[in-house]
C-alpha cells in the first residue's frame, strides 16, 4: 500500500461533472492496491459567479444558455453517466438554478470543523438527487446539521465576512493558477489533473503519484483551505 494522498478539488456543487469525477475517484481509490486519499480538500470555483443570489428558473437558464434541444440532449447524456455510477440526477424536478457562494462559505466552514467531505457529498446529493434549492440559508443549514456541523458556527460562515473572505482568496488563487473549469484536482500539492477522468485513470495514476511523492520524503505541509 502507497503513503497517503492529500487531494484538494476545485469545484462547484451545481456541476454535474464535479459530483461524477468526486465518484470516479472515489471508485478507483476504493480498489485493490490503492493509495488511501489521507486528506480531501474541496475549493471554491463558481461556475456563475455573477448569478443573482436568489438564482434564476434553470429551465429558463439553460435555454437562453444552450438552447432548448441541447439542453435536454445533455441532461439525457449526464442521466446516462449517473445511471452507471449510482448517480440519481433529478434534472426534471430541479426549478432553479442557485447561485452557490454561500454554499462555498459553508464548505469552507465545513473544513474548519473537519466535516468538509461529509457538507460537500450532502450538497451534492441535495441538489443533484433531491432537487433542493440549495442557495437558501434555511437548506444549508438544515443540509450542514445532517453533515454534522456546529449550528452557530454554520450561522457564522453563512453571515460573518470571514468566510466570504476566504472564499473569494481561494477563488482567486485557482484563477491566479490558471483554472479554467471544474472539477480540478491537485494531487499532493503537486500533480494537476483536469476533469472528471475515468477511474481506470485514476487507477493507473495514483499508485504512480503516491509512489513519486513518496520517494520525494512525502508531501509537503498540508494544503488546507484557511
Amino acid at each position: 500500500m502507497s503513503e497517503p494522498l492529500s487531494i484538494a478539488v476545485y469545484s462547484d456543487v451545481i456541476c454535474p461533472w464535479c459530483y461524477v469525477g468526486k465518484r470516479r475517484l472515489e471508485a478507483a481509490l476504493a480498489g485493490p492496491g490503492m493509495p488511501a486519499a489521507s486528506h480531501f480538500y474541496w475549493l471554491p470555483f463558481e461556475l456563475n459567479p455573477d448569478m443573482p443570489a436568489e438564482g434564476v428558473a434553470r429551465q429558463a437558464y439553460r435555454e437562453a444558455k444552450f438552447g432548448a434541444a441541447r439542453s435536454a440532449e445533455l441532461d439525457g447524456n449526464m442521466l446516462e453517466t449517473g445511471r452507471e455510477l449510482g448517480i440519481a440526477f433529478a434534472f426534471q424536478r430541479m426549478q432553479r438554478t442557485p447561485n452557490t457562494r454561500l454554499a462555498h462559505r459553508l464548505i469552507w466552514e465545513g473544513g474548519r470543523q473537519g466535516r468538509q467531505d461529509e457538507l460537500v457529498e450532502r450538497l451534492f446529493h441535495a441538489y443533484f438527487e433531491e432537487a433542493l434549492d440549495i442557495g437558501v440559508p434555511d437548506v444549508l443549514k438544515q443540509l450542514a446539521a445532517e453533515a454534522g456541523l456546529e449550528a452557530s458556527a454554520v450561522e457564522r460562515a453563512l453571515t460573518d465576512p470571514d468566510s466570504l473572505n476566504a472564499v473569494v482568496d481561494l477563488e482567486q488563487q485557482g484563477y491566479r493558477m490558471g483554472i479554467q473549469g471544474v472539477p480540478f484536482f491537485i494531487l499532493s500539492q503537486k500533480y494537476a489533473v483536469s476533469g472528471a477522468q475515468p477511474p481506470e485513470f485514476w487507477t493507473e495514476a495514483l499508485p504512480r503519484i503516491a509512489g513519486e511523492a513518496t520517494a520525494s520524503g512525502g508531501e509537503a505541509s498540508e494544503h488546507t483551505p484557511r
